[in-house]
């Protein structure tokens, strides 16, 4: 049976999903596993602050559900993680939010992580989000490019803005590997990668190829018992 992997790009910005999709033809190679992209259409361009995310918790849950039945497992493509516990709650099918994601497949990769965020305003979300997850002590530093989800399309300001982050992040900071920290900008991963010599993780990728796993292997979330 055909492991289906649903990939939501939580804002509406078509072109994210279209990058996204792009990505994943590395994956698949592999003719036993789908990988289908979804647009949220009643996302923001962009998700950039708390109230984009979560303003998009609850049409994404229920964007799940109506998928629920033709799905092997979902992935939540936003570097924001937005509604992954919620939607766990609707769902038994498994559930990755690609910061997670990415996160622990670079700390396979290298020893300290370094996170190329797109606006400074997102660092103290992501810091949150990874604090709870009890991974902050790995991560090396994260530093902006600036640039909002709907400018990531300028291809020669983003990649210059990028290696100079991502420059930055290794010589300053010492980070070995590196996690971009937005879908948007899954098209940079290998010129960013062949500039400066660490590994560099694009986390949509690597929550598609965990979903694939967790789907073959059977993992299913916990069904929530009842009182009495």
């Amino acid at each position: 049976m055909e492991d289906r992997i649903i990939v939501i790009n939580p804002n509406s910005s078509t072109r994210v999903t279209e990058d996204m999709d792009a990505a994943l033809d590395a994956l698949r190679a592999d003719a036993g596993a789908a990988f289908e992209c979804l647009t949220l259409a009643d996302g923001p361009p962009g998700i950039e602050t708390q109230h984009h995310v979560d303003s998009v918790v609850m049409p994404m849950c229920r964007l799940i559900e109506s998928h629920d039945n033709r799905a092997s497992a979902f992935v939540i493509a936003c570097y924001s993680d937005p509604g992954v516990h919620a939607a766990r709650e609707v769902t038994r099918k498994p559930v990755l939010g690609i910061a997670e994601c990415g996160v622990l497949t670079a700390l396979t990769l290298g020893d300290r992580v370094g996170v190329i965020a797109i606006l400074s305003a997102s660092i103290p979300r992501h810091t949150r989000a990874r604090r709870a997850l009890g991974m902050e002590a790995r991560i090396a530093g994260e530093l902006a490019v600036e640039l909002g989800v709907t400018e990531l399309g300028d291809e020669d300001v983003t990649l210059g803005r990028m290696t100079e982050t991502g420059g930055r992040l290794v010589d300053d900071k010492g980070a070995d590997v590196l996690v971009m920290g937005c879908a948007g900008m899954a098209r940079y991963r290998g010129r960013l990668e062949e500039a400066l010599g660490v590994p560099v993780v694009d986390p949509t990728q690597a929550a598609a190829a965990m979903a694939v796993t967790a789907s073959r292997l059977g993992y299913r979330t916990r069904t929530q018992r009842t009182a009495g």
